[in-house]
């Protein structure tokens, strides 16, 4: 059974149509990428699976319960976490206070009751835990302001982890990373892999290559081919659409 089965999904911008009918499954523990040229619909597609935009047509099924119609919050209570292209971290709080507002703001408590996050131990402690699994232990009392580039990526990361998510969308995690930041993130994702499912969207084909274990491939906002990462380097169309004939 897929964790996540996404059917005939579709979303029109006036006469732009982002997404056309996608169709394809993540299965439970596997690492799914979605590759495509700029403007494919990729952007598009995350934000509809994580509830931050609705559909027009299509449904989205996770663990065979139909959630097409629940908000962004919902899905994630359900399991869905997501990280974004741009990082999106409260500059002036320590790693360990970003942390903690995740988990305090996934147990359903509003971000104004700040002190808890600051003291809540039930707060703090998976927050560290977090941390420790990105690689971010020793940042933990940093401001995230401090922290480099890369850093802040793996902060989110690490907020995306303290949810305890089933799924993680991934939005561009190696975006604006220079060749060590990004083998580090491709390091630290490979680690994880198996412990939950992953939606990478990604242009950096060396990290998809090195990550996936199923390619989806859009282009004008269809899919053209879902298959292993081996059987997607073979494909004509792909070559033809994104990865160039040379690939």
């Amino acid at each position: 059974m897929s964790l996540l089965a996404v059917e005939s999904l579709s979303k029109r911008f006036g006469g732009v149509v982002a997404c056309d009918a996608v169709t394809f499954e993540v299965r439970p523990g596997e690492v799914h990428a979605v590759i495509g040229p700029n403007g494919a619909g990729k952007t598009t597609l995350l934000n509809q699976l994580a509830g931050e935009l609705a559909a027009d047509d299509g449904t989205v099924r996770f663990e065979g319960r139909d959630i097409s119609g629940l908000d962004a919050p919902a899905r994630a209570q359900l399991g869905i976490a997501r990280s974004f292209q741009i990082t999106s971290v409260f500059r002036e709080f320590t790693a360990l206070d970003n942390t903690a507002l995740a988990v305090q703001a996934h147990d359903g408590h509003s971000l104004r009751f700040f002190g808890r996050a600051e003291s809540d131990e039930r707060l703090r402690a998976p927050a560290r835990r977090a941390l420790e699994r990105t690689g971010l232990a020793a940042r933990a009392n940093v401001p995230a302001a401090s922290l480099s580039h890369g850093e802040q990526r793996q902060l989110e990361l690490a907020m995306a982890l303290a949810t305890e998510p089933r799924l993680l969308l991934l939005d561009e995690p190696t975006a604006g990373m220079g060749q060590a930041d990004s083998q580090r993130m491709v390091s630290l994702l490979a680690a994880l892999k198996g412990s939950f499912a992953m939606l990478l969207v990604e242009h950096d084909m060396d990290a998809v290559f090195a990550l996936a274990d199923r390619i989806t491939v859009m282009t004008y906002g269809r899919v053209i081919a879902t298959d292993t990462p081996e059987a997607i380097r073979a494909n004509a169309d792909v070559r033809a659409a994104y990865l160039g004939t040379d690939a």
